[in-house]
């Protein structure tokens, strides 16, 4: 995401004017979700994916047609149906509602991209709230209005009670950096959260600490890494680690800016630093909290801990034993299995298995398919 948002920052201030594409809802099955984007530009390069193949073709064909003709925003509905599971292999069958958004001036959509980047820069966590489908004259599509996580705004979109839904979505998506839409009388919006880029801080740099560390680099996260031993919090152990600290689990903590975007999860050597390196996670006020380690492990530490004077509810809101339960062995198993915590905890799912028991057959093309994507003719067949 933050290197679409730069790339439009980049070709805003050199007056470049490009298209970007949004996924603002989807139904069933399909390649992508809402919120993914791609940027289409004049010479025809792209950053970015909505899904690939010919829905993304046709995608950058209305985009071309917007700069060329230099004509407004358009609101697409693609169904992923028999005719681009010929041409393309899609099989999902679901429904992609997708915002075609021309950006040309930079005086009024610079501001707005610069403060998207600040909010990934441990700025304040915003949302954006854009409309996309307008039935009423004085509020065009590609209207927007911004909310900051304290409530304040700028700009304006419909009246007072859409723009007071407006501002309680937006303070409650932003800190997430979750999408929604809204649809009111005459006016759709979709609107975005944007926040920091979510960071894992893990205490322990031992062999399960390597693993989750590998892994969480591929899906994006900022990773810290803290051991009271330099041996594992080294540059040579941990390469692209945003930070390495050599300090004591009970106070390592407390030098780190965290927020409601950050995730810890103890995986220390023994029993007496995971109690010091707990006490310090439940001080803060990050999201999630992991503990590695056996139930009766666990147990005693919250038993100590409750009898320090921490309350039960803080310990109630640890995630011990940490991950879920996939019956995962090796360090890599564990680190899927935690990190899939961490992503269920982020994104909000709820853990069950996708497979489906009442499966719809798809019933097969009956004969070859045209450029255009509409079924030939077969023998015998005859004009209606």
């Amino acid at each position: 995401m933050r290197d679409l948002i730069e790339e439009s920052i980049r070709l805003l201030q050199i007056d470049q004017p490009f298209v970007l594409a949004t996924i603002v809802r989807t139904r069933g099955m399909t390649p992508q979700k809402a919120g993914a984007k791609q940027i289409f530009k004049l010479d025809g390069a792209s950053l970015g994916t909505l899904g690939g193949g010919c829905l993304e073709g046709d995608i950058a064909y209305c985009a071309n047609q917007i700069l060329q003709n230099k004509s407004g925003p358009e609101f697409r509905v693609f169904h992923l149906n028999e005719a681009f599971a010929a041409q393309d292999g899609f099989v999902c069958g679901g429904t992609m509602e997708v915002f075609i958004e021309p950006l040309r001036d930079a005086k009024e959509a610079l501001p707005l991209f610069q403060e998207k980047v600040r909010s990934f820069d441990k700025g304040p966590a915003i949302a954006v709230a854009t409309v996309v489908k307008s039935a009423d004259s004085s509020v065009p599509c590609g209207k927007k209005m911004l909310v900051r996580a304290d409530g304040t705004t700028v700009g304006a979109v419909g009246d007072m009670r859409l723009q007071n839904q407006i501002v309680g979505s937006g303070k409650a998506l932003a800190p997430y950096g979750h999408s929604q839409l809204i649809a009111g009388d005459d006016l759709t919006l979709f609107i975005e959260g944007y926040t920091t880029t979510p960071t894992l801080i893990i205490l322990g740099g031992g062999h399960i600490g390597l693993a989750v560390y590998n892994l969480a680099l591929t899906l994006g996260f900022s990773v810290i890494v803290i051991d009271d031993r330099a041996e594992f919090a080294a540059q040579e152990r941990f390469p692209k680690a945003a930070k390495l600290m050599v300090e004591e689990y009970d106070t390592a903590l407390a030098g780190l800016e965290v927020n409601f975007n950050s995730f810890i999860l103890i995986a220390t050597r023994g029993h007496r630093y995971d109690e010091q390196a707990v006490r310090a996670a439940v001080a803060t006020n990050v999201r999630y909290i992991g503990l590695l380690g056996s139930k009766r492990k666990n147990s005693l530490i919250f038993s100590a801990l409750q009898q320090s004077g921490i309350p039960l509810e803080k310990l109630k809101n640890i995630y011990a034993p940490v991950g879920l339960a996939i019956g995962a062995l090796t360090p890599e198993e564990l680190a899927v299995s935690i990190l899939a915590e961490i992503i269920q905890n982020r994104r909000g799912g709820d853990g069950r298995s996708l497979k489906s028991f009442e499966m719809e057959v798809v019933r097969p093309l009956a004969g070859p398919i045209c450029d255009n994507g509409s079924r030939a003719k077969t023998k015998g067949e005859t004009k209606k």
